[in-house]
């Protein structure tokens, strides 16, 4: 026997919880379809409640150990459409329209740990007031009064990297208690199913722990940094052209008012112009600049060729609304 975890995104409003369940399998079953009661994700009426779950990504499950898996699944109506909450569908309709693009992508996943007191781990009520706190040595910072959580952060990583996922990196972020991990290269679908693993194990880690996971925006109030989830991207010809890379921005500014609807809840508190962020009413890009909407790095203008980094998605974003949406931006008519 052995046991595979069946993960799913719901449909919660407006931001969708990672939910999972558990099945027993023969030890050489693959992992069927499976339902579950929609009634209770804000996927269905009780009076037609189930959906269906179709696996899409099998992974070792670093959590339970040996030959156990995660299922990440897609959900489905019973007449097997897609569910209105499978955003994932799209995705890949809109990655094999431009497969000859050879898009890539790696997402840059920012979060905070929320400790008992419902504050960032390392705050507190007299240290929230306190100036000296503020925005201080924290990222990538060390030692015990800096880098808050990093038992977390590191465990998670260790993690990610058990269940075979494309995690390329984790540091200390801005915030105190705030961390990142970096997910890719990957394709455009691909991405975002390591993206969503990797949540979820994120979230079974902080189980561990006694601490809550935050993926909003701005999960704390005031003069600190929020949370993004920057989706660095390149096409094939990107990656051998520089013109290619100032193309793609410029293309990207004039579709900015759909994208930033659609690229996490909450991103007005996030995106002010304050903070090493664009303000959410305008679009700008430029080399090295971390208060442009989209950066492109200086060793891509040095090089000649490479990538673009879009700083706009929230902490909280769809990966697979993004990677769509930049995809059909940028490679489109």
């Amino acid at each position: 026997m052995r046991l595979a975890e069946y993960i799913w995104i719901d449909g919660t409003d407006p931001t969708p919880l990672i939910r999972s369940k558990t099945k027993v399998l023969q030890k050489d079953e693959n992992p069927p379809m499976w339902s579950f009661d929609g009634s209770s994700t804000n996927q269905a009426e009780g009076i037609n409640s189930d959906c269906v779950l179709k696996p899409v990504a099998v992974t070792s499950d670093p959590l339970r150990g040996g030959e156990n898996v995660l299922v990440l699944c897609e959900v489905y109506n019973t007449d097997m459409t897609p569910h209105k909450t499978n955003t994932r569908a799209k995705c890949i309709v809109t990655e094999q329209l431009h497969q000859e693009e050879e898009c890539w992508y790696g997402l840059e996943q920012e979060y905070t740990l929320i400790g008992k007191n419902n504050y960032p781990l390392g705050l507190d009520d007299e240290k929230i007031n306190q100036t000296n706190t503020q925005q201080g040595d924290f990222y990538c910072g060390n030692g015990t009064n800096r880098a808050f959580g990093r038992q977390v952060a590191e465990t998670h990583l260790y993690h990610c990297l058990q269940a075979g996922l494309k995690i390329s990196g984790i540091n200390a972020e801005v915030c105190p208690g705030q961390w990142e991990f970096q997910v890719g290269p990957c394709g455009t679908t691909e991405v975002g199913d390591h993206l969503w693993i990797a949540r979820y194990i994120l979230e079974r880690v902080g189980e561990r722990y006694g601490v809550e996971v935050s993926f909003s925006g701005k999960p704390l109030d005031g003069d600190w940094n929020g949370a993004g989830c920057h989706a660095n991207f390149s096409t094939k010809t990107m990656r051998e052209s520089y013109d290619a890379c100032i193309s793609a921005a410029e293309a990207l500014g004039k579709n900015a008012e759909n994208h930033i609807k659609n690229y996490g809840y909450g991103i007005e508190h996030r995106l002010t112009g304050d903070h090493e962020t664009c303000s959410y009413k305008e679009f700008k890009y430029g080399v090295s600049d971390r208060t442009a909407s989209i950066r492109i790095p200086w060793q891509v203008a040095k090089d000649g060729k490479g990538y673009i980094e879009d700083r706009r998605p929230n902490a909280n974003c769809d990966p697979y609304v993004v990677t769509r949406m930049i995809t059909e931006t940028v490679c489109g008519d």
